[in-house]
């Protein structure tokens, strides 16, 4: 038997926490009868899925690709106000999503996959997996505000994990930020508490997937090696 949401994650539908929504708001049909429990289990073998309506099966393999994200597209899968998201940049089959968050003026690292269950875990903080960003502030940051990021920014859904902050200029406008969650506008809103403005964001880091030699708006597939070096991440933080 297994869990619902990881079974829709493993089908290549959202990650396991988005598949916990879908239920949460009734769009998950098991063997013709709504489901409203997120601890629902299945026997995947004779089980029959629907999301909306449209039946889900096992993907036959894995895709992973790892994506320089270029300013202008939302980080998404779809979106109801028509704006270009990050897989207008990739091959559109099979079914893949966004891992995290960029924002739309953000640039830099993004894995899409269908893999929903290495993607709860590269996402979730109890693994603690580091991303790490390049900023551009509109003023030199402090040392005492360096210490308020490194202890954690009070927002207006919670106080911020610590995160470690690099001063990378002189004029102490370029900083170097690393953190091991992904809240939405996380750095840009912390930023904002301490009165900086971003000009630039840019993500040169997720796990272990960095942008070498990949222009921004191109893609390409991950490494066998690659892939396994981010399973090894999460296993050895579990």
């Amino acid at each position: 038997m297994k869990r619902l949401n990881k079974y829709l994650a493993d089908c290549g539908v959202a990650s396991r926490r988005k598949c916990d929504e879908l239920i949460e708001q009734k769009r998950v049909v098991v063997n013709g009868e709504l489901v409203q429990s997120l601890g629902y289990k299945i026997d995947e073998t004779v089980a029959e899925v629907t999301v909306d309506g449209h039946q889900v099966k096992l993907a036959n393999r894995f895709i992973y690709i790892l994506l320089h994200k270029p300013k202008g597209h939302v980080t998404t899968a779809s979106d109801d106000r028509g704006r270009k998201t990050v897989l207008d940049l990739v091959p559109n089959q099979p079914r893949i999503f966004p891992v995290g968050r960029l924002d739309k003026e953000s640039t830099g690292v993004l894995l899409l996959t269908n893999d929903g269950d290495l993607a709860y875990k590269l996402t979730h903080p109890k693994y603690n997996v580091e991303k790490i960003y390049q900023v551009l502030l509109n003023q030199p940051i402090s040392k005492k505000h360096i210490s308020k990021l490194e202890t954690g920014i009070m927002l207006d859904d919670g106080i911020t994990r610590p995160c470690r902050v690099k001063v990378m200029s002189k004029d102490k406008q370029r900083v170097e930020l690393i953190l091991m969650e992904g809240r939405n506008r996380e750095i840009r809103r912390m930023l904002q508490a301490l009165d900086y403005k971003v000009s630039k964001l840019k993500r040169i880091q997720f796990a272990t997937l960095t942008l070498t030699k990949l222009a921004p708006g191109k893609w390409r597939t991950l490494t066998k090696e690659e892939i396994k070096k981010l399973q090894t991440i999460v296993q050895r933080k579990a």
